[in-house]
């Protein structure tokens, strides 16, 4: 409740300042004035349902209007990049009118004119980029990865992994989103299914059933999970992996499986995310404790920058989400500052990551040049 009223003071700020900006900046009248301060109380309400949903309020009856609060969100930060653009431009303008030698009454009004169009410009094209998004968030693609590994044994190559990261259900989707992942996984037919964390926003309680269609997972080398950040913010981590157990999940709690075919046996560990409170802190160490360092192993972590341990302890493969490949542009700028890899293959050391972009989209159900994605990576041997 703490951290939904600071939200619920920052977005009221925000939103004054964006009413100040779409009304008095462009000389708004009364009316329209008061239609905008209407609207934007509307949207501050609906936001804080979409922030609370999940947690604080019960989605059976929040997710609607959380889906609706949260669109906003999307739709405020592109108006609030958009504005601050065009109150850059302005300032540099004025300043270099006023350096010129002052100006006319004439000049004023040009500028105003240009300052009402230019924000015309921005909100359309807030809406717009969002109403895409929209769409583009709805339904994940199956995205078709060759991953080639140097010590693949020969009877693993053409294994299929269907890799499933970041559903975020709860607050904006619920289990009719689970279950076509869940459709769009078992029409692929994969060898081994990985949940690379942050499936929920929320509690057991208010978001658990949302899960329930991940029981119907099938794959012949089986169906493992990982904790991812979210799982833990709202106090409910341990209880989120009991849950994915009792449907069936094999949850890797720092934890180390073999996988065999044929002959052949590979390992696979899972770690729980790198920001997991006491009792549940990532080992690496312990996951991989008592392995036969000949045989190739795989590491299912949620965050790519677990690569970098991963590296030092010999893991031959990484597989990781957490990124959503920025989700929004431009934000997807941001995540190398943060993570060693934004999405796709690449390579840390000796460690071949593999970054998934994610199903879902963690608060607004919005993706703008980050589609969605459930990954089928085929592994291969790589002769070099």
């Amino acid at each position: 409740m703490i951290r939904l009223l600071v939200f619920g003071a920052f977005l009221a700020l925000v939103s004054w300042l964006l009413h100040r900006r779409l009304t008095h900046a462009v000389g708004l009248g009364p009316r329209g004035t008061r239609a905008v301060a209407v609207a934007l109380a509307g949207a501050w309400v609906l936001a804080l349902v979409g922030l609370g949903s999940g947690e604080v309020f019960d989605p059976s009856w929040a997710r609607g209007p959380a889906f609706v609060g949260w669109v906003w969100l999307a739709v405020m930060l592109y108006l609030a990049l958009g504005l601050l653009l065009v109150a850059a431009v302005s300032g540099a303008s004025r300043l270099l009118s006023r350096t010129g030698g002052g100006e006319s009454s004439g000049p004023g009004l040009t500028r105003r004119r240009l300052l009402r169009g230019a924000t015309a410009t921005v909100v359309l094209a807030s809406f717009t980029a969002v109403g895409y998004g929209v769409g583009e968030a709805a339904t994940p693609r199956v995205r078709h990865v060759r991953v080639p590994l140097r010590r693949l044994p020969a009877e693993f190559a053409g294994t299929r992994i269907a890799l499933v990261t970041d559903l975020h259900v709860g607050p904006a989707r619920g289990a009719g989103f689970t279950r076509e992942v869940v459709s769009a996984v078992s029409a692929e037919r994969p060898d081994l299914v990985l949940l690379g964390g942050d499936l929920v926003d929320g509690t057991v309680a208010k978001v658990g059933t949302d899960l329930a269609p991940l029981a119907d997972l099938r794959a012949p080398l089986g169906v493992f999970g990982v904790s991812g950040n979210h799982e833990f913010y709202a106090g409910d981590g341990g209880r989120w992996l009991d849950l994915w157990d009792r449907l069936g999940i094999h949850t890797l709690r720092n934890a180390r499986v073999e996988l065999s075919r044929g002959e052949a046996v590979v390992d696979l560990a899972g770690i729980h995310d790198f920001t997991s409170p006491a009792p549940y802190e990532p080992d690496l160490h312990a996951a991989l404790a008592g392995r036969n360092p000949d045989r190739l192993v795989m590491l299912l972590a949620h965050e790519p920058k677990q690569a970098l341990e991963a590296n030092e302890l010999g893991v031959d493969l990484q597989l990781s989400g957490h990124t959503h490949g920025g989700q929004m542009w431009p934000l997807g700028y941001l995540v190398p500052l943060q993570q060693p890899s934004a999405t796709g293959l690449d390579r840390i050391g000796e460690t071949v990551l593999y970054t998934s972009r994610g199903a879902g989209a963690w608060g607004p159900p919005v993706r703008v040049a980050a589609p969605p994605e459930i990954t089928i990576l085929e592994l291969a041997v790589d002769p070099g």
